[in-house]
């Protein structure tokens, strides 16, 4: 099975092609690619151009063999791989995903410098989904491991709980993480973020990845974590998102749609052989 991985802010994603492949991405294959010891390692593996009557679309598998619904960093990666193989000339153009359509602007084809337009968010509970009676989660308790949060959760396609604290750490992260991303409240599981406000316009975050673990940059988590500490009012609409694997510009525009602009960079190409699936 040939593949190209590329990386997003140290966020890494392994595209194959169906075009040029026929390999059945079973679950258990999944999670060998992707292991870091005995497959090629990544944070999941992003699968397309399934080209039909109705656009461009994309399948995104967690590490854990599961289908994520969305992925803002994937979706610039994938974007750049469309330049790269020639499936796209025009800068401007649109990316379906299982959690809605994603508008992408190509700024910089050589530099992978791209904005994607990753859509509105919702509060609402049901939308989420999020347990309990119909509302908007917003600044709500919760309990985990003996110490109450506060949270905050939404939807940008797929599922966020966002923690405002004073400080955040990787160390946390990987310590609440995920006890939060199987709380029974979310039968859907979580991604969860750990947020830190550094002045009004940027924010610092850890980011938990539902079916990936602890992640260095997530595009769609730092759509949500700005989104949640805007409705809170400790942000503006516009501004920079800081992970440990770099930065994000983010804005909201008039609309209420949730933009973030940063790179993807293209790390290796080859090919993998049957030999890692029977160990």
């Amino acid at each position: 099975m040939k593949f190209i991985k590329y990386h997003a802010l140290g966020n890494d994603y392994i595209v194959v092609d169906p075009t040029h492949e026929t390999t059945v991405l079973s679950e258990e294959r999944i999670r060998r690619i992707c292991d870091r010891h005995f497959g090629i390692g990544s944070d999941g593996i992003l699968y397309g151009p399934l080209v039909g009557e109705d656009g461009i679309n994309l399948r995104i598998f967690n590490p854990d063999g599961s289908e994520a619904e969305k992925s803002g960093n994937g979706i610039r990666i994938f974007s750049k791989y469309l330049m790269d193989a020639g499936y796209i000339q025009n800068p401007r153009f649109t990316v379906k995903t299982l959690g809605g359509e994603a508008v992408v602007d190509v700024q910089d084809a050589d530099s992978g410098m791209i904005e994607v337009d990753m859509g509105p968010v919702s509060f609402q509970s049901s939308e989420i989904p999020v347990l309990g009676e119909i509302r908007e989660v917003i600044d709500e308790p919760v309990r985990v491991g003996g110490k109450e949060y506060r949270m905050t959760c939404l939807t940008i396609g797929n599922p966020h709980c966002i923690v405002p604290l004073k400080k955040v750490s990787a160390e946390l992260a990987c310590a609440a993480g995920p006890a939060i991303e199987i709380l029974a409240m979310f039968p859907n599981r979580t991604n969860v973020q750990f947020v830190q406000r550094l002045d009004g316009s940027n924010i610092r975050i850890e980011i938990w990845e539902r079916g990936a673990g602890y992640t260095l940059a997530s595009g769609s988590s730092a759509c949500a974590a700005f989104a949640a500490v805007n409705r809170l009012g400790l942000v503006g609409k516009k501004g920079r998102v800081h992970m440990p694997g770099g930065t994000l510009d983010v804005h909201i525009d008039q609309k209420g749609r949730l933009h973030q602009t940063g790179p993807a960079v293209k790390v290796m190409e080859g090919t993998v052989v049957d030999d890692i699936f029977f160990p």
